[in-house]
This record gives structure tokens, C-alpha cells and sequence, in this order.
């Protein structure tokens, strides 16, 4: 395994790789490090379809806002090379915040519609940040395929239409949310929490869980507002849970979803925060096919 930290020499050895083997399918997965099983899935992922992986690590300080925790943001160097060798990476991508914003960055990269909701509306300018990172590296690495995972399910989105929009000749790839044998979601931001916080946020992955059951038993007999509301309830059962976001959106368009129209797919999303910690989970699920004319019985 390779690391590098300047820009050049990651382009010089992808440019030997390709020399060697025209035919090479680079497999790339952008992190912010503090790797996890989550982000190991991802590299494993990228092993089986391609011939070199490469892994970048790079708290990316334009996505955080002035009162985030980027400066808090979990890091551990030996731990992430230890990860990322056990998973089979050819090449770690390590830059300074000098190497990849050398100057005052006057070029941003910003999509709209997907960005309007859930985190796009609490986290104002952090799509903006992730476009213009992810953006930068993949002209960087210009990997045949991207892998990302489904935990930030809105990233997903925002990077996919970006893709699109700017016709960039990668193949992006959403990873399954891997999660602790309990449930919770994997996330650099678990080691913020306390012994209770962690036992009370189980009720995220609980409460999804549960909507998912009710739309199976219920299915279009249960509105759509009925289902978010089985959420927010279920997670207002833990005491030290303050809820962000509770939304129901169509997906990937995440646009508001009334009633029951076509067997589209959806995402039940959340965000809260257990004390100074907030997290995010999600589930994607296919909506009922039910009328428009469709009227549900009150709650």
C-alpha cells in the first residue's frame, strides 16, 4: 500500500498504473478518515470490481459550518492505514488542507433541488462544500467507479446529480448502511457519545424499523404523514433524543411526498442529536401503489 500526500505524485502513480495496463479499472472511495467497518465495506466493495483501489482521507473543511465540530472531528492516522491496508487498498490519498485549497477557493460547486431538505436545510452550505470537495477529487484520482455509502443517503443524491448534471465519466456506487450488531448506524461522530446517549440513539435504527413494519402491514391505509409521524414518536420515546429532521421524501428527487401515487421509491430520513452529537440515519423503502383519489382514515 501506497500513501501519498501531494497531488502530482497521486497523478503520477495513476498515470504509471494506466501506462502498465490501458485497460485499468480504478475503484476510489473519498472519506474524512476515522475509518469503521462502514468505510471498509466501501474498499472491499471497490476490491472486487477493480483492479486498483485508492482511498482518500481528507477532513474537508468546507463542508462544516462555523459552530460544527470540525476541529473536534475524530482522527486516528495508524488506525485508518491499519483499516485501509486490511481491506485491500493499493493507494492511500492523504493531502494537508494546504495541498488541496493552496489559495482561497472563488470556485464552488453547487447543485440545487436535492440540497433543499433534510441536512441541505439545517447544515446551510455543506452540500456546497461536499460538491466542491468530491468534485476536486474526482478530477483528481478520475476513477472508472465512486463508491459511497447509503448512511448519508442525501450525499448519495447530491453526488449522483452532480455526476449527471456535469457529465463526469465515473460511475458512482451506493454502498449499503452497514450497522452495530444492535442497530445503530456506523458513524466517525458514535465515539461522541456517552454509555446512555449511545443506548437511547438505538431508538433511530428502532423507529425506522417500525415505520418499515407499519407500511408493510398497513399499506395504503397508512397516509404518508401518519408514517412520519410513527417516527417522530417512536424516537421522542428516548428522553435525551432532540430532533433535527424527520422527513418522508420520494428518492432520489427527495421531493415531498402527500399520498400514495406510484410504487416509487421512498426514504424515511432522520437527524437528531443525543447532547452534543448528531446523527444521522435513514431507511429506503417502495411506497404503495394507491389512487390519487385515495382518502385515509384520521389518526
Amino acid at each position: 500500500m501506497q500513501i501519498v500526500h501531494q497531488i502530482e505524485s497521486l497523478r503520477q502513480l495513476i498515470k504509471a498504473n494506466r501506462a502498465a495496463n490501458p485497460a485499468v479499472r480504478i475503484g476510489f472511495v473519498p472519506t474524512m478518515g476515522f475509518l469503521h467497518r462502514g468505510h471498509a465495506s466501501l474498499l472491499e466493495a471497490a476490491r472486487k470490481e477493480c483492479d486498483v483501489v485508492i482511498l482518500s482521507i481528507f477532513v474537508n473543511p468546507l463542508q462544516f459550518g462555523p459552530n460544527e465540530d470540525l476541529e473536534r472531528y475524530p482522527r486516528d492516522e495508524e488506525r485508518d492505514m491499519a483499516i485501509a491496508r486490511e481491506a485491500g487498498t493499493d493507494i492511500v490519498f492523504f493531502p494537508q488542507v494546504s495541498e488541496m485549497y493552496p489559495k482561497p477557493t472563488r470556485t464552488m460547486v453547487s447543485v440545487s433541488g436535492v440540497t433543499e431538505r433534510l441536512c441541505g436545510a439545517s447544515r446551510p452550505g455543506h452540500f456546497d462544500g461536499v460538491a466542491t470537495v468530491v468534485t476536486k477529487l474526482l478530477n483528481i484520482v478520475q476513477p472508472d467507479k465512486a463508491y459511497f455509502g447509503m448512511k448519508d443517503a442525501q450525499q448519495v443524491a447530491v453526488i449522483e446529480q452532480m455526476v449527471y448534471d456535469l457529465n463526469m465519466p465515473v460511475t458512482i456506487v451506493p454502498c449499503p448502511i452497514v450497522r452495530e450488531e444492535d442497530g445503530l448506524a456506523m458513524s466517525s461522530r458514535n465515539v461522541y457519545l456517552s454509555e446512555e446517549e449511545r443506548r437511547q440513539a438505538l431508538v433511530l435504527s428502532a423507529a425506522l424499523e417500525e415505520a418499515e413494519s407499519q407500511l408493510e402491514a398497513r399499506k395504503e391505509t397508512i397516509s404518508p404523514e401518519e408514517l412520519r409521524q410513527t417516527v417522530v414518536r417512536h424516537i421522542q420515546s428516548a428522553p435525551l433524543a432532540d430532533i433535527d429532521y424527520v422527513e418522508l421524501l420520494s428518492y432520489p428527487d427527495l421531493a415531498p411526498v402527500d399520498f400514495w401515487g406510484s410504487d416509487e421509491r421512498i426514504i424515511i430520513a432522520v437527524a437528531v442529536r443525543f447532547g452534543a452529537t448528531r446523527l444521522i440515519d435513514n431507511r429506503i423503502l417502495h411506497a404503495p401503489v394507491a389512487s390519487l383519489s385515495h382518502s385515509y382514515p384520521e389518526s
